[in-house]
């Protein structure tokens, strides 16, 4: 049996995952710790790949990745302040976000839906181009993959601690709490979500990067697979210290990958793919909840043996 391809496919799926759980770490920021849903992931994220790619094609790869990155701290300025200034719910807030992005998004990329990046210096093909004839030939892209999605970790742990940070987890658990202590929950909202959301557009810009091109739906469908991960995650790591709930958001994107590349190797039509995200986030989302109906269910059918 030839393995090879299924190596293949594992590292491809990890690659994937590494970079998805960026964005999967920018929602653990906004929907766990600050407690707002951010609908305007799918626009951020292609923003930020659509960004990112732009700069590259300008012949500066190094500062793509800071330029993605603002970009996304403007989307989530704007969606933060739509919520906290102008009165919007904050899932209505994503969606206008999100929607308007769309077009944005397509000014960006030069009124063209798709950008190709195949003759474009990237961060990926500088040290590709480096690695040759060496041990790490062939495993730069995942390299570079793993120093981010820790680096990402290690400062949202960081930042997390700090006295901001606190008070952004309090204004998730007790926006009235946080007022009556003096603290503007106007800054911390707006706070997390600039974060949150630069860390969504610092995924999409690598993602286009290590793809070499970008299209206006890169980002569909970002949050349902971020929302999914987050859970999945949640349910291996428990809900531990700050880095340990980190780390299971990573893993959660990297299982979600697998399991969706699993999917692509059984010949499943190309239209059945949504329909399997959306299976993989309803066991996700209620899998805890039925885990913990499986005592009551036993007991009922119990019951029912000792009457009959």
């Amino acid at each position: 049996m030839n393995i090879a391809p299924y190596i293949s496919l594992f590292q491809t799926s990890l690659e994937l995952g590494l970079i998805s759980s960026l964005t999967v770490l920018a929602l653990f920021l906004s929907y766990s710790m600050l407690n707002v849903c951010d609908l305007s992931t799918d626009g951020c994220f292609t923003l930020g790949a659509a960004v990112g790619a732009v700069v590259a094609l300008m012949g500066h790869p190094f500062l793509s990745i800071p330029a993605a990155m603002l970009a996304g701290v403007i989307s989530g300025f704007v969606t933060g302040f739509l919520q906290t200034k102008m009165g919007i719910d904050s899932l209505l807030s994503g969606i206008i976000v999100n929607t308007g992005l769309y077009s944005i998004n397509i000014a960006v990329m030069g009124n063209s839906s798709l950008l190709n990046l195949n003759k474009t210096e990237t961060i990926f093909t500088l040290y590709k181009d480096a690695a040759e004839g060496t041990a790490l030939e062939g495993k730069t892209d995942l390299i570079i993959i793993l120093l981010a999605v820790a680096a990402v970790i290690i400062i949202l742990s960081l930042f997390l601690s700090t006295r901001l940070g606190l008070a952004i987890r309090a204004t998730g658990n007790n926006p009235d709490m946080v007022r009556s202590s003096s603290i503007n929950p106007v800054f911390t909202t707006l706070t997390g979500l600039c974060i949150a959301n630069a860390f969504t557009a610092l995924s999409g810009c690598m993602l286009a990067e290590m793809q070499k091109s970008v299209n206006i739906d890169i980002g569909t469908g970002m949050v349902t697979m971020a929302l999914a991960s987050l859970l999945i995650g949640r349910a291996f790591m428990g809900k531990g210290r700050i880095p340990v709930r980190a780390v299971g958001a990573v893993l959660g994107a990297i299982i979600f990958r697998i399991v969706y590349a699993l999917a692509l190797r059984c010949d499943m039509p190309a239209y059945m793919l949504k329909l399997i995200s959306s299976v993989i986030v309803i066991i996700a989302i209620s899998g805890p909840y039925l885990k913990s109906r499986v005592p009551d269910i036993k007991r009922r059918l119990e019951a029912g043996k000792v009457r009959s």
